[in-house]
């Protein structure tokens, strides 16, 4: 899977429940209805945060968003909504889950199923609202490594 470039978001969670969490697992499923699943492992906070309040958020992360992939991809920092005094934020205007300032994209989501997929669970949201923003290159994840380019092809 090292060889499959994924876009990078921050999936957030609102509340007495406030986490945030780095996530590539993240795909757009239906335009009609608006459908996008995300994958999150059993034992991370934010599992119990999304199963507890039934919502989601996600931003879309730009190239230039590296240093906050790493802080939501880091088992040390603050829990909780105290997570979230280091970055600049808005809170989602149908859900409050924290949306994270800068970002190419944003969504707010209703969870309407949870599926079993091995050792995470398949979270299927329906997306409530959605915002683009003004800038461009996405921040990607690829061999390993984030990356605001792919390499160039073998042989290419």
């Amino acid at each position: 899977m090292a060889r499959f470039a994924t876009g990078i978001t921050v999936l957030t969670v609102a509340g007495d429940e406030g986490h945030g969490m780095t996530a590539n697992a993240f795909t757009s499923v239906s335009l009609d209805p608006p459908l996008v699943l995300c994958c999150v492992a059993r034992p991370a906070r934010l599992h119990e945060a999304i199963m507890t309040t039934r919502q989601f958020g996600v931003s879309v992360l730009g190239a230039d968003q590296e240093e906050l992939a790493r802080y939501f991809a880091d088992r040390d920092r603050p829990p909780g909504a105290a997570q979230f005094d280091a970055v600049s934020w808005l809170p989602g205007p149908r859900t409050g889950a924290p949306l994270l300032s800068g970002a190419l994209a944003w969504l707010e989501c209703d969870l309407t199923q949870v599926y079993n997929g091995g050792d995470h669970s398949i979270f299927l949201g329906e997306v409530l609202g959605s915002f683009r923003g003004d800038r461009g290159e996405a921040l990607l994840f690829y061999h390993g490594n984030y990356q605001s380019a792919l390499p160039p092809a073998i042989g290419a």
